[in-house]
């Protein structure tokens, strides 16, 4: 039996909370200059692209858990969603991935040309802060931390130093050299979803390290069955060609360890996630609440096909 047939097949998946997101990302603008429309067009096209929202829907679940008001969480969530665009167009570069199909339509510098898509990304990625500074409500000092949670995480150490290290080959070999890489690419972003709400509310204490267990865990997660998906997966259900990372020879947990060990990693990973959240959720001061949208990502992340 497969880690996910072993798991909670068909996990549900906050939609309520999705749907949120995904009005607050419509309702987005990013400039009245007619010399600029074209790209902001390009941005809101990426943008606005069918998809799951995990990271700002991760970022409202959190909140929800720590019986903040989702409002107040949005600029957040937003700016999150934005950064993680900005991560997809550049991926899809014909000088990086060289993809060109995204969720299911094709990829900004398709249609809208390399350079446009260059810039789209850069214009994401900026837009991103000076959203969170302008809309977020919370102290000042609170906002700081959390943009700085978020730069970090975006950063050389984190997203975009893991991208150079998927690039370069230089992770170490063997098991522990491919987690950190993936706890760079992909791992700091998911995490930075539940770790700045946490610095937006005040959080601190030890819910906070067993909250960052939880979230570097998720995060492993997310990229396990991504690697899995990518091998087991049709090109209708990913958005995008099965099989990109064995065309550029990437190094992923399906290369490593083998379809069937990358499933008991999967198991593994989801496991620890689950215990770190239980952990975390117990620590919290009222008014906390039951963390079941977050108990529905987690498995969601873990039994999803797409």
């Amino acid at each position: 039996m497969s880690a996910a047939a072993a798991g909670p097949v068909g996990a549900l998946y906050p939609e309520h909370l999705r749907t949120e997101v995904e009005r607050y990302l419509e309702a987005m603008r990013f400039s009245e200059e007619p010399l600029t429309a074209g790209l902001e067009e390009a941005m809101r096209y990426s943008l606005l692209a069918p998809g799951k929202r995990i990271r700002p829907v991760l970022a409202l679940a959190t909140a929800e858990a720590l019986g903040m008001q989702r409002a107040l969480l949005l600029p957040l969530a937003g700016a999150i969603e934005l950064i993680h665009t900005y991560s997809l167009i550049h991926d899809d570069l014909p000088a990086m991935d060289d993809d060109e199909m995204r969720r299911g339509r094709p990829t900004c510098h398709v249609v809208y040309g390399e350079a446009v898509a260059v810039l789209a990304g850069d214009g994401l990625y900026a837009e991103a802060f000076r959203h969170l500074f302008e809309r977020s409500a919370s102290p000042p000092e609170r906002v700081l931390a959390a943009a700085a949670e978020l730069a970090g995480a975006t950063g050389v150490g984190g997203m975009v130093g893991g991208q150079y290290a998927d690039v370069r080959e230089s992770a170490p070999a063997g098991p522990t050299g491919l987690r950190r890489l993936h706890e760079l690419k992909t791992g700091r972003l998911i995490g930075a979803a539940v770790i700045c709400v946490l610095l937006l509310g005040g959080v601190d204490g030890r819910a906070t390290i067993a909250f960052r267990r939880f979230a570097a865990e998720l995060g492993v997660l997310f990229q396990i069955v991504d690697d899995i998906l990518d091998v087991t997966g049709t090109d209708d259900s990913l958005g995008k060609p099965r099989g990109s990372d064995e065309r550029h020879g990437k190094r992923t947990y399906v290369s490593e360890f083998g379809t069937d060990g990358a499933r008991e990693l999967a198991q593994e990973s989801h496991r620890a996630a689950r215990e770190a959240l239980a952990e975390a959720v117990a620590a919290l001061p009222a008014p906390a609440r039951a963390p079941s949208e977050l108990e529905q990502i987690t498995d969601f992340v873990y039994t999803r096909t797409s």
